[in-house]
């Protein structure tokens, strides 16, 4: 009962000071790679959609060591919103999809030359999604329709 006491307290003080009581909850969602060879996890931040990973590194002489991936380009903070991350049923894919529960609109993110990568957002009811990538989305050449590059 003392908990919840607290909690409420916490949650008053929060509501006077003119917070959202949303501060309380997590503010990261993770979720690991499909791809089932990869031991990578992605996490991105609830409210603004930045995009980073991290995975196990082996490094001789010890236990390991954890390489992380910090947001390149697209993968940062994106327009305030509600995002998450999906990641696909393909055994083989080491991206994940990002989300905007609020919007619908989704990019597909994933690990390039040390950074993490998002392509632009998209709706599927969108016609620009259904169209070739542009020349500036890394590891995708135009009208190719290649699958973008993973290390």
């Amino acid at each position: 009962m003392r908990l919840f006491g607290c909690a409420a307290f916490l949650s008053t003080a929060l509501a006077l000071a003119g917070l959202p009581s949303s501060v309380l909850a997590a503010s990261y969602d993770f979720v690991p790679a499909p791809q089932t060879d990869l031991n990578r996890i992605y996490r991105i931040d609830r409210v603004t959609g930045e995009v980073s990973s991290c995975q196990y590194g082996l490094q001789e002489g010890t236990i390991g060591v954890t390489l992380c991936f910090s947001p390149g380009e697209g993968a940062g903070a994106q327009q305030p919103g509600e995002y998450g991350l999906v990641a696909s049923r393909h055994e083989r894919e080491g991206g994940v999809f990002r989300v905007n529960y609020r919007t619908g609109d989704m990019s597909i993110c994933y690990v390039f030359d040390e950074r993490v990568v998002c392509t632009p957002q998209a709706r599927p009811s969108s016609a620009a999604s259904t169209m070739a990538p542009s020349a500036s989305t890394p590891g995708v050449s135009p009208g190719t329709g290649a699958s973008p590059q993973r290390p």
